[in-house]
């Protein structure tokens, strides 16, 4: 990060405006990852619903700290404790604060930590964010060479309406991460008065027509903001402020005028906006393949197999089609991975992540190694996912199969159909050590409880259809233990990257285990048989020939034929 930025008038000016040095971005997290589609936290007016929430809630924290548990956020709200209880399992999920105590609360513990007033109530106020559409492919010929022409939802997304068929239809481009961060920059320009007077207090005897922020204050608008590109981990907001940069650590820092405060984010955001706004520009009129490392890539070839770095902690990979990929830990210096409209293909990222979306995909296997916050899956089709995470949503997927090693109830939210779960199953050498290293249990797998909420997506800026914001989402079901097999995952690196972990670390309930080993003497039986069979040589062969049939036969059917792309060179 750069050095603290200094005032660029003198020190007599009681309200200096600064120059911005350093760009302001958006956190991405709380907009990415921090959105629930419950219809009670969606606010027509979020300061009016927020101060009278904000008083009620302190009320009823401890005074000291400050920490609302789940009881009390259920009764102010007036929601399940299943919804309460999921707000905070969110917010932690999406906290800019390491060190605060929810962040890696035990779940036995989660209520009696709490969350931090002042968070939970930004974490609130931007539930009422609409996030930017999806954009129509420039190149509508090349995703119809990638996407399917028909599928078994093709009768029913005709019997839809139009509204109901642009919601279904999952053949949407994903805006440019540059596109989305102008969004939600906009957003924090037009709602920053409101949300920096929740913040605020009032001057003692001057009433509420004078608020004042403290640093400490300033501080949880890390939530929502960072300065520079690698991201806020481990340096404090008010380190980028003029008004908090010197203050003595050993003396608590005078409080700044709200307005002040308000004034200098303002002329950041704006400056921030204008360059996002020239970098967009330059890239729609530029050359075609000039590289902008934090806007989303082209669509790759079907031949090749890429991966763009972002500036700002997150891998972009896109476009795979008919192939494998694969990157471990060694290949990512970064805490989030996107895999975009990936094809008849298989990814594999061994690797311990924050975060992980996947988005756009069709006839796919995704493998993701071990993900510490959270990850989301959305607008993809047979495809088939193996994610050892903390937590997982799966928004508006249709005849998707999840392997799962989840802490917390997987999350359905959106226009989901024929979905189904099972347990994680499948293995790495360094699995448990990534895993160690980013906090998910093993002991702890909540894959068969899948919360449904709302089908319509509130934060979606299409409008939809009265009557229907309270729908439930359609749910998962459970694989057929019979269904359940192995993945196998080629060890390409052995010698490089020797870890301890040997099987699945995730102990698999009864019945799928009575499969496995059911599927197994099954397969010892059989070749027992075949070794034995008294068969003539040519006998043998054409025994050899309809084996191999029947096995071709199986992995067209059963999708696993694209696991043989790992046997490809590329």
């Amino acid at each position: 990060m750069s050095d603290p930025m200094e005032p660029s008038t003198s020190k007599s000016d009681p309200n200096p405006i600064i120059s911005p040095i350093t760009l302001l971005h958006p956190r991405r997290e709380p907009f990415e990852h921090g959105l629930l589609p419950i219809q009670k936290l969606i606010f027509t007016d979020p300061l009016q619903a927020l101060i009278p929430l904000k008083q009620k809630l302190a009320s009823s924290s401890s005074s000291s700290t400050h920490r609302v548990n789940s009881d009390a956020l259920a009764d102010a709200l007036q929601i399940s404790s299943e919804h309460a209880r999921l707000i905070l399992d969110t917010l932690a999920s999406v906290l800019h604060s390491e060190p605060d105590r929810l962040v890696n609360a035990h779940p036995d513990d989660v209520d009696s930590v709490g969350s931090d007033l002042s968070d939970l109530i930004l974490f609130l106020y931007i539930q009422s964010y609409k996030r930017l559409l999806p954009r129509s492919h420039k190149d509508s010929a090349a995703v119809a060479d990638v996407w399917p022409s028909t599928s078994a939802f093709d009768g029913y997304l005709s019997a839809l309406s139009p509204l109901q068929l642009v919601r279904s239809n999952t053949r949407r481009f994903m805006p440019s991460q540059a596109d989305e961060e102008a969004h939600q920059l906009s957003y924090l320009q037009k709602h920053l008065a409101n949300i920096i007077s929740l913040l605020s207090e009032p001057v003692e005897g001057e009433g509420e027509e004078s608020l004042v922020l403290t640093m400490e204050g300033f501080e949880h608008l890390g939530f929502l903001i960072q300065f520079g590109d690698k991201g806020s981990e481990g340096i404090p907001l008010s380190q980028a402020a003029p008004f908090f940069a010197n203050s003595d650590p050993d003396m608590p820092a005078v409080p700044v005028p709200a307005s002040q405060v308000l004034d200098w984010l303002l002329e950041n955001i704006a400056s921030s906006l204008e360059h996002i706004t020239d970098k967009i520009s330059a890239k729609e009129n530029g050359p075609q393949g000039g590289s902008d490392q934090d806007v989303a890539m082209a669509d790759a070839s079907s031949s090749s197999a890429r991966a763009s770095p972002s500036a700002r902690n997150c891998c972009f990979i896109e476009g795979v089609s008919k192939s494998s990929y694969v990157k471990q830990a060694s290949d990512l210096k970064h805490s989030s991975v996107k895999v975009i409209n990936c094809h008849d293909s298989v990814i594999y990222i061994l690797a311990p992540l924050r975060y992980a979306t996947i988005y756009g995909c069709s006839d796919a296997t995704v493998v993701l190694g071990a993900v510490g916050k959270a990850v989301r899956v959305e607008h993809c089709e047979r495809v088939h996912v193996i994610i050892a995470a903390k937590r997982v949503c799966i928004a508006n997927c249709r005849e998707c199969l999840f392997f799962l090693g989840v802490n917390q109830r997987p999350l359905v939210v959106g226009d989901n159909h024929k979905l189904q779960v099972a347990p994680y199953n499948t293995f790495y050498s360094q699995l448990e050590e990534h895993m160690t290293e980013v906090g998910i249990q093993a002991t702890m797998n909540r894959w068969d409880e899948p919360l449904a909420l709302g089908a319509v997506d509130p934060h979606d800026s299409l409008s939809h259809p009265a009557g229907v914001s309270d729908a439930q989402a359609e749910s998962a079901a459970q694989l057929d233990p019979d269904q359940f097999t192995n993945f196998l995952i080629p060890n390409w690196f052995e010698g490089e990257s020797a870890g301890s972990t040997k099987d699945n670390p995730f102990p698999l309930p009864d019945a799928y285990l009575k499969s496995q080993l059911r599927n197994q003497k099954n397969l010892s039986e059989i070749k027992q048989i075949l070794r034995e069979a008294p068969l003539e040589e040519n006998r043998k062969r054409e025994l050899s020939c309809a084996l191999h049939v029947y096995f071709k036969d199986w992995l067209y059917a059963s999708g696993n034929i694209r696991q043989l792309y790992c046997l490809q060179g590329d």
